[in-house]
């Protein structure tokens, strides 16, 4: 007789001891079998990996390293190398407070890390803290090297309101520590001069130099280019009597000098000449400065033909060409220009279209204004103020207040230049909305100047709005210190004998600051 089977039993939610241990060994094989898979990367390997970070200013590559870093424990160790490729890795990808917080946290600093980040701070545009930061690591006791004074002279250049005693400071602490027959750090300072205007004192500085190279010569260039054309020639002509080399930069700032200068005539074919023979005539940059010095000095013919010469052009060759054509006096052919540039290629920027708008206005030719208006749209750049400005004026010029007022007020931001344009576009037979619009910019804050007084008062003299013109007329020196110009008293003037206030227009006349024959 068989033998009954066994009842079946329910299984048991307990552990078995055997089975926990068998369960955790497998585990603990599984996670040593891990970590033997997992490469473990030495600290110098992290350098390549910080360098390609920083050239390529990616800021999600140098959080993630700086997170690695910290979770092998290298930067709390003495890894002072690391920890400077990884500021440099912040600075670069402009993670500034990331930066100075890892600067902080460093268990070792030195010149280095301290150089870093002064130069971080002022490529990003933080000159006054690059400042400060020099100040941190002096009262550290880390002597500065040559390259932390050029970065923090290259600050000093850009901080408002200090003048040149930041930058005289810094010059006297270099020649206390050997520095100054650098010629890296005499541009620096010779360019800090420049900047704040001290000419003649960069002069001095520049004869005096041990050392100089091309960059010396191109720095004092561009600081006579914008405010003294004579003494830019002087300089170009030594450069070639001392047998200097020009290189590109230096054609395009003396080229660019020349725009609009009485001495283009005979310099400037010089210039040319020399450009052809050098080489550079294929630089694009060089290109759009002899374009840009023909056309601004009236050269049409030159300029046309330096153009069309011209093997590699850019928006800003063709941007340069329609802007001269329309300084000449020849809107037509400027907006042709621009309608040649979006055939072959190239997107007006707004430059451009400012002055594709302005050809417009002098046309006065509204379909062509409004084709503009709609590459504006397209481009999206109906948010830049300068492009709204050109389309207001343009609008107002082809007698359409109506679509410069729409303009006028899908603008977030305006400026003294917006209200002037919206004012002066209703002087002309909206008078009292003129006059409103100027009421409405001083509720708004926006100090009017010269030109805005002009356009409120030429309102009131087309509307006959006496008192408010004589508000306004007494208003600008005493309330806005605008001294009235010869102008604003033709406009009173002109008001009030409308008005037949004669009277008073005669003893206006009488105070005026300047000869009343002027006004004639």
């Amino acid at each position: 007789m068989l033998a009954p089977a066994p009842a079946l039993r329910a299984p048991s939610l307990v552990p078995r001891p055997r089975l926990v241990a068998s369960t955790r060994l497998r585990a603990f094989h599984a996670a040593a079998h891990q970590r033997l898979r997992e490469p473990i990367i030495p600290g110098y390997s992290y350098a390549p990996l910080l360098q390609r970070s920083a050239a390529t200013s990616d800021p999600r590559l140098a959080v993630s390293l700086h997170a690695a870093l910290l979770k092998r424990g290298l930067l709390a160790s003495s890894h002072i190398f690391l920890c400077n490729h990884l500021l440099i890795a912040c600075f670069k990808s402009r993670l500034h407070r990331h930066g100075l917080r890892l600067l902080d946290e460093m268990p070792r600093r030195n010149a280095v890390s301290w150089t870093t980040a002064i130069t971080g701070l002022t490529q990003g545009g933080r000159p006054a803290e690059a400042l400060a930061l020099l100040r941190r690591m002096r009262r550290a006791g880390i002597p500065p090297n040559e390259f932390t004074l050029v970065s923090a002279l290259h600050a000093s250049s850009f901080v408002g309101g200090t003048g040149v005693g930041p930058a005289r400071q810094l010059h006297a602490l270099a020649v206390r520590l050997g520095f100054d027959s650098d010629v890296f750090f005499t541009n620096s300072f010779l360019a800090a001069m420049v900047r704040h205007g001290h000419l003649a004192d960069a002069v001095q500085l520049f004869d005096n130099a041990n050392a100089r190279d091309i960059v010396s010569w191109n720095t004092l260039l561009a600081g006579f280019a914008h405010r003294s054309s004579l003494r830019l020639c002087t300089l170009w002509r030594r450069m070639a009597i001392e047998g200097v080399s020009a290189d590109g930069f230096s054609f395009s700032t003396v080229l660019s000098g020349l725009a609009g200068s009485a001495n283009m005539a005979a310099t400037g074919l010089q210039v040319h000449a020399q450009l052809v023979k050098s080489g550079f005539v294929d630089d694009v940059c060089v290109g759009n400065s002899l374009l840009e010095m023909y056309m601004r000095n009236k050269q049409l013919e030159s300029g046309t033909r330096a153009f069309t010469e011209m093997r590699h052009r850019d928006v800003v060759s063709w941007t340069e060409l329609a802007s001269g054509l329309l300084h000449c006096g020849e809107p037509a052919k400027s907006l042709r220009v621009v309608s040649d540039m979006i055939l072959d290629g190239i997107w007006p920027n707004n430059y451009t279209i400012a002055a594709a708008a302005s050809a417009c206005a002098y046309l006065g030719s509204l379909n062509e204004g409004r084709k503009i208006h709609g590459y504006v749209i397209k481009l999206g750049g109906d948010s830049n103020v300068g492009v709204n400005n050109a389309l207001i004026d343009m609008y107002a010029k082809c007698r359409s207040v109506t679509c410069a007022y729409k303009v006028f007020q899908s603008m977030q931001r305006r400026s003294v230049v917006s209200w002037t344009a919206m004012i002066m576009a209703f002087a002309n037979g909206q008078a009292r909305e003129a006059v409103k619009v100027f009421d409405d910019m001083l509720l708004e804050g926006i100090a009017p100047n010269h030109a805005a007084f002009y356009s409120v008062l030429y309102a009131c003299s087309q509307g006959g709005f006496v008192e408010e013109g004589w508000i306004y007329f007494d208003a600008m020196a005493d309330k806005f210190g605008v001294e009235p110009g010869e102008d604003h008293y033709a406009c009173m003037v002109d008001l009030l004998t409308k008005a037949g206030r004669i009277e008073e227009a005669e003893e206006l006349i009488s105070r005026m600051p300047f000869h009343p024959g002027v006004l004639a």
